[in-house]
């Protein structure tokens, strides 16, 4: 490796040494979606003349973030970073969360190291975001031209290049994980099932997933209708995002943000929407057979819902009022009712216990329970793992965070330095600190290098089943998911 210089099918590039290992930073793997580009889907990069300086991150997608406008359209770029020695490592590609609304592949909690130093090659990648990636206007007057899934495709593109060009990079494209939280986790569902993602990775983790948001246009376009109230417009002005400034679009999704939840509970948006790229719903077709293979490891955290239910931050019904009409749509009062009565039972009234039960509620309703019929469609065709994340730091406990959406990241990635991990953390022993972390991590590596995350931890067969509990003692227990996923049935929301 001459002064760190790779070549790829798409041109040469040059990394840098750091930490002991060999840093690759801003590769282009698509064309920047600007201009005539913007809304369509990625189109693969064309080769380069020279050698590219892969020095620095590239551009974040653009984004709202705390009253502030920021990133770019041209964001379509990948980071990898590898040992100092090796040929025909496993590698693990690593999707950000963020709601499909923001983040970024950049962020110092996904620098990706101590995976490295573990002798596997770890890459990461930038993709667009909200209305430029995950919202769907095809079919209205004037945009016969935009594209749905633009994101998505980022996704897949990003995988057929990795695919092409890993080897290059010490790593071996027959022994590719990928790995999400979030919305990145969400998007490890849609990817088992899209055909175009088949064939470039052989294993799965999906953390705290999502697999209930996808949605049929016509679900969609009822938030489609609240980002033209927001930004003012009719349907006829929707041709003009292919002009305006980008920032300028931002103000449409943010209004979706505050609003859609009360005037559209249980409709999330942007989402990955049911198109040719993803034929059906993915756990259709995961259970047919999609991702024929797929090792696969998915859980979640126990209080999850407490990031998204609480007033001054809701993403999900909390009011029984607004968990009814989510079930008017397509389920009758009875499904509701026995909903409502498994959720309320020993809830003394009082604020706290209203709201333990809808911290519950979300949790179920948008992770614990899909993740369950996500390892129940998938067990049949390959080995399935599952997982519940329960550490509760003295931080988070005091803070009332409880083991909430996210608290498994620092963990994930061994990272404990930065701001979120730092806080999360910062009053429990380093005792405690080091064995959770070694606890999920460890096993993380395992899973990526051999296939297996270790042989205390039984394969997922069914409801009864044992799951790796991550706690003070971590260790597979018996939980009894029956009576949970008899209380769901087979309900799904906004059905068209």
């Amino acid at each position: 490796m001459d002064n760190f210089v790779i070549e790829t099918a798409s041109g040469k590039v040059r990394g840098f040494a750091e930490d002991g290992q060999i840093a690759f930073r801003g590769i282009p793997y698509a064309m920047p979606p600007v201009g005539e580009l913007r809304l369509k889907r990625a189109v693969p990069v064309k080769p380069w003349e020279g050698v590219l300086d892969a020095m620095a991150y590239g551009p974040k997608a653009v984004q709202y973030n705390d009253g502030v406008c920021e990133g770019s359209e041209d964001c379509l770029t990948l980071n990898i970073r590898r040992p100092m020695e090796g040929e025909n490592l496993p590698v693990l590609v690593y999707i950000h969360g963020g709601g499909y609304n923001s983040g970024c592949a950049s962020d110092e909690l996904y620098h990706g190291k101590s995976f490295v130093s573990h002798g596997i090659v770890y890459v990461s990648f930038q993709y667009r975001l909200n209305v430029f990636g995950f919202y769907d206007f095809t079919g209205y007057p004037g945009c016969e031209e935009f594209d749905s899934n633009c994101g998505l495709s980022d996704h897949i593109v990003a995988m057929q290049w990795i695919h092409e060009n890993i080897r290059a990079f010490g790593g071996d494209p027959e022994r590719v994980t990928i790995a999400g939280e979030s919305a990145g986790g969400t998007s490890m569902i849609a990817l088992m099932a899209a055909p175009g993602a088949k064939g470039t990775f052989g294993q799965v983790i999906a953390s705290s997933a999502l697999p209930n948001c996808f949605f049929t246009k016509e679900t969609a376009k009822k938030n489609i209708d609240l980002f033209l109230e927001g930004i003012g417009w009719t349907e006829k002005d929707l041709p003009r995002l292919k002009e305006i400034d980008a920032y300028e679009v931002l103000k449409g999704n943010e209004y979706v943000a505050k609003e859609h939840q009360y005037r559209n509970p249980g409709i999330f948006l942007p989402t990955v929407s049911i198109d040719d790229l993803l034929p059906e719903r993915p756990l259709e077709a995961i259970a047919r057979g999609s991702a024929e293979g797929i090792r696969l490891m998915i859980g979640s955290n126990l209080h999850e819902g407490t990031m998204f239910v609480r007033p001054e931050q809701t993403n999900f019904p909390n009011s029984w009022d607004m968990v009814r009409e989510m079930f008017v749509k397509n389920h009758n009062e009875a499904g509701f009712a026995r909903i409502k009565d498994y959720y309320e039972k020993g809830n003394d009234g009082s604020v706290n216990g209203v709201e333990m039960a809808f911290i519950n509620f979300a949790t179920d309703y948008a992770f614990q329970m899909p993740a369950v019929r996500t390892a129940q469609a998938q067990k049949g065709h390959g080995p399935v793992w599952m997982y519940r994340y329960e550490f509760i730091s003295q931080m988070a406990r005091k803070t009332g965070m409880l083991c909430s959406h996210a608290m498994d990241l620092p963990c994930d990635f061994n990272c404990l330095e930065f701001g979120f991990s730092a806080f999360v953390f910062q009053d429990e022993p380093k005792e405690n600190v080091e064995k959770i972390v070694n606890d999920v991590h460890l096993r993380w590596v395992n899973f990526i290098k051999t296939g297996d995350p270790g042989q205390d931890w039984p394969q997922y067969a069914g409801y009864d089943s044992p799951v790796m509990i991550y706690d003070r003692t971590s260790g597979a227990r018996q939980l009894d998911r029956t009576k949970l996923m008899d209380v769901w049935g087979d309900m799904r929301f906004y059905e068209d």
